[in-house]
């Protein structure tokens, strides 16, 4: 298990180096200049080249690549140029509210996405099935940033339920906490239950076609139990992968319902260092969610060996 862990940080490395150079390859194609953007508009052409000379924008860019290489690797992110604080300080502040969003999309996800898969699967070309699979495809087909802001007319306007935004850190108050997050992590959550039903609707019927579904039916056993142990066990490979996958997503669409929510979570402060130019803000923050992305590949990995260790001899 040890060397199937160490093959895949390894592997992860090649990945790491790619982002980090889209992230600084992008912010040097972004239109404007950062230099003129963080002068203020009433400098000089002499700020602006001191402003330029500050940020390291005077060399050319291998020179600068080289330069944020060297620093990633002494674990370096830079400095903020607009929050006075360091780049980790900068994340680190706002990762909670952020994790504590896509976990909580999460898990509303698989609670939901599964029983929706299993259900439809189940009693397949029923009325069950219908209700699940249309109700997937409304899912998927909805933009997240519109079901956050019908969810906050109807819950938060006029129904006074929920608060339509802010955020109250778990280790505060539990229950404000949850009040908080249930409409964006709900909003988030949306299109991947659909996503994740209709993959389990699909990897659950080719699981109960098996002969040894057909086995444990004819030896006795309980539906709950061969649904539940013999049929959802075997399909789960899939769906892990889609987890996975599913996660990511969550972080990547932090970045509207944040906004939209106003969340003060990583999502939400990339879209305003992108407003203001604040480089090092931008490049430190995609690379630390690539971290994030290859973590949650090698846990996919080691779930992977966990359901089928053959997985563990490739």
């Amino acid at each position: 298990m040890l060397r199937f862990i160490l093959r895949r940080l390894l592997g992860s490395i090649p990945v790491l180096l790619l982002v980090s150079l889209i992230a600084f390859l992008i912010m040097r194609q972004v239109p404007g200049d950062a230099a003129v953007a963080m002068a203020g508009p009433s400098a000089s052409a002499a700020d602006i080249d001191a402003m330029r000379v500050t940020l390291g924008l005077d060399h050319p860019w291998p020179q600068q690549l080289l330069g944020w290489y060297w620093r990633l690797l002494h674990g370096d992110l830079g400095d903020s140029l607009t929050l006075g604080q360091s780049v980790w300080q900068a994340v680190v502040e706002r990762a909670p509210t952020t994790l504590s969003l896509a976990l909580l999309g999460l898990l509303l996800t698989l609670v939901l996405g599964l029983l929706l898969g299993v259900a439809a699967a189940w009693r397949q070309n029923s009325w069950v099935d219908a209700v699940a699979m249309v109700t997937a495809m409304l899912g998927v087909s909805l933009p997240n940033f519109w079901v956050g802001l019908m969810l906050i007319y109807v819950f938060a306007v006029m129904l006074g339920w929920l608060p339509s935004g802010g955020y109250t850190p778990l280790t505060e108050d539990p229950a404000d906490w949850l009040l908080h997050l249930i409409l964006p992590a709900t909003s988030l959550a949306i299109m991947q239950i659909g996503l994740l039903a209709r993959m389990t609707r699909s990897s659950m019927l080719e699981v109960l076609r098996q002969d040894f579904i057909r086995t444990a039916r004819a030896k006795g056993l309980g539906e709950g139990e061969v649904i539940g142990v013999h049929a959802l066990k075997n399909a789960l490979i899939p769906i892990v992968t889609l987890i996975g996958i599913i996660f990511s997503l969550m972080l990547a669409g932090a970045v509207v319902i944040e906004t939209v929510y106003s969340l003060p979570g990583v999502g939400r402060m990339v879209v305003s260092a992108i407003q203001r130019r604040d480089l090092p803000v931008v490049q430190g923050a995609l690379v630390l969610i690539g971290m994030i992305f290859v973590l949650m590949n090698l846990l996919v990995d080691l779930l992977y060996a966990m359901i089928d260790p053959r997985v563990r001899l490739q």
